[in-house]
């Protein structure tokens, strides 16, 4: 078994070799190197926050393994927080705050990394908004777009930046930072919103999960806002047939997209994205972007 020396610890790396996308014959070894490539803007994202994970051992075809507690084996030095609040038992939970937990946590397969709205130093209590916008048959990340727009400008009018990333599937992802508050209060500020997005919208948006009113129309997901909800992390690898990542956008680029496939973009891609743009969702952690949620 090939050993790897990161920040200091030494790490196993197994099956390497392995083939985790069979459409493209992406690797395991190939998922370590990306998540190594991408480390210096995705970290500042997971800082702080619990990370569940979905691992594919076997591949994105295969069965997968959702784990929110420390995994058995895990290396001491690996950082682990009890969480209290969000579960009617408690949880033991990985942060991911260094180079080396994140190849460790690659090295499991872990492709999918999830992370809830909060910080541990404020457990269950939100500092981000999000709008998970999930398209329904005959739908897609273009008609995402048009309720994102409705979104942006609303939200504006509450003070509030969002920025988009791409869900890594067919959907987008609109984020905001937001004064520190209890989940349930940003929940419900969500749901109002998507409410209004469904008036102002009612040819496209949806604010029900219901798959029988689903087709043709863009479920504006609020739920991600409760306490014991989890997002794709920014740049996290998604389980597609593709090895694509859930990545930021600019507003521009958004709006100036012609075909759904100007908005997918693949793990060999996010090296030159970064070096040209930097982490466009560096503005999430922006403490001057903070605002309070407006009262009900």
């Amino acid at each position: 078994m090939p050993y790897t020396e990161v920040e200091g610890r030494r790490l196993a790396l197994s099956n390497l070799d392995k083939v985790l996308y069979p459409a493209t014959g992406f690797t395991k070894g190939e998922a370590l190197h990306y998540y190594v490539t991408v480390a210096e803007a995705l970290l500042p994202h997971l800082r702080g926050r619990p990370v569940s994970f979905l691992r594919y051992p076997d591949g994105v075809d295969a069965t997968a393994f959702f784990a929110k507690n420390v995994p058995p084996g895990t290396p001491a030095w690996v950082t682990v927080h009890e969480i209290t609040q969000v579960s009617s038992t408690p949880l033991r939970q990985v942060l991911i705050h260094d180079l080396a937990t994140l190849v460790w946590a690659a090295n499991l397969a872990a492709l999918e990394l999830h992370t809830p709205q909060w910080r541990v130093e404020h457990e269950a209590r939100a500092d981000r908004l999000v709008f998970d916008l999930d398209p329904g048959p005959g739908a897609g990340v273009l008609e995402c777009r048009t309720v994102a727009l409705w979104l942006r400008e609303r939200l504006a009018a509450d003070g509030l930046t969002v920025l988009p990333k791409t869900s890594g599937g067919k959907g987008l992802h609109l984020l905001t930072p937001i004064e520190v508050t209890g989940s349930s209060t940003a929940r419900e500020y969500a749901k109002a919103i998507a409410l209004e997005a469904e008036a102002a919208l009612p040819r496209l948006a949806l604010s029900k999960m219901a798959k029988a009113l689903r087709p043709g129309k863009i479920f504006v997901d609020h739920s991600q806002n409760a306490a014991a909800k989890t997002t794709a992390a920014p740049y996290t690898l998604r389980a597609k047939q593709r090895p694509s990542v859930s990545t930021p956008l600019t507003w521009e680029e958004l709006t100036a997209a012609e075909d759904p496939d100007d908005l997918v973009f693949l793990a060999p891609q996010l090296a030159a994205r970064l070096d040209r743009d930097g982490d466009l969702m560096a503005p999430l952690l922006d403490a001057s972007l903070i605002r309070r949620l407006p009262e009900p």
